[in-house]
């Protein structure tokens, strides 16, 4: 199955990245997701579980929940236990305790598409579909692409008690449920006061405006065009509804056996994963 939906090789003999080196706790839990999967809507939700007094600020919650390769070795080591540290690392093995996120891929490349965009990188009009090559090559971020993240995550822990998979689409349709399991997971129980108010501050109309008054400052919208929000349209079946007809059969063709097992549908009937060399080796 892992042979299957993502290049061992790649994530095995990959190069240290700073972050990798953090020194995990047994109690430490992860946020983890492929880049503009909804991991800043969770990281939001889950810093006003961790805080419910004052509101949390998309600055604050950045020190929350800090992310593993944006500080430094003595701000981790002064944080008190148990941690929550947010991650786009593929499979690292010291991970005992995960929240994973996944989001349809189709609409992943549309939000990676105009986040880039937004920070000058694409020019306004650029082509999608070219967008799409370099979104299957892992090109578009430094976390390489959607199937070897959301692959080596769910092919080795998806059955650990320790690791909570978490579907963007589902915590759309239901986010207060999907907020009580966040909840239970971090030890905090069915507290329904606790969550509902994590829920009313992480809504898309508060976010934005959190945004309005830190975005300037915020690492992920400073330097960035101000016109665009970071929280766009928080909607599922956008990339279905968007991308050229060739684009989503690419996207399906290099993926559509992992997205079936994560519960997406794809438009062809018997879609064949593309491997990498390397992984046709294995």
């Amino acid at each position: 199955m892992f042979k299957q939906f993502v290049s061992a090789a790649k994530i095995l003999t990959r190069r240290a990245e700073p972050g990798m080196s953090l020194k995990v706790r047994s109690d430490d839990t992860f946020l983890v997701s492929y880049p503009k999967s909804g991991n800043t809507w969770m990281r939001f939700l889950i810093a006003n579980l961790l805080q419910p007094d004052p509101p949390v600020g998309l600055l604050e919650a950045d020190c929350l929940i800090p992310s593993v390769d944006a500080k430094s070795k003595k701000f981790f080591d002064d944080m008190k236990s148990p941690r929550v540290i947010k991650s786009h690392f593929s499979f690292i093995p010291a991970y005992k305790r995960v929240i994973y996120v996944v989001r349809d891929p189709r609409d992943v490349v549309m939000s990676q598409y105009h986040y880039q965009v937004k920070r000058g990188v694409l020019e306004q009009g650029s082509s999608l579909d070219a967008f799409v090559g370099r979104f299957l090559k892992g090109e578009v971020c430094p976390y390489g692409s959607w199937g070897d993240n959301v692959g080596s995550w769910t092919a080795t822990r998806r059955d650990d008690p320790n690791f909570l998979l978490l579907r963007y689409e589902d915590m759309l349709a239901d986010v207060t449920s999907g907020a009580a399991k966040i909840s239970n997971f971090l030890g905090f129980g069915q507290d329904a006061s606790r969550i509902a108010t994590a829920v009313e501050r992480s809504s898309l109309e508060n976010m934005r405006k959190v945004e309005k008054a830190e975005g300037k400052k915020w690492d992920s919208t400073k330097g960035t065009r101000q016109d665009m929000s970071f929280f766009r349209s928080a909607k599922s079946g956008e990339g279905r509804a968007t991308l050229s007809r060739e684009s989503i059969e690419r996207i399906e063709k290099a993926w559509g056996p992992l997205m079936q097992s994560v519960g997406y549908a794809v438009s062809s009937p018997n879609p064949v994963a593309s491997l990498s060399p390397a992984a046709m080796h294995l």
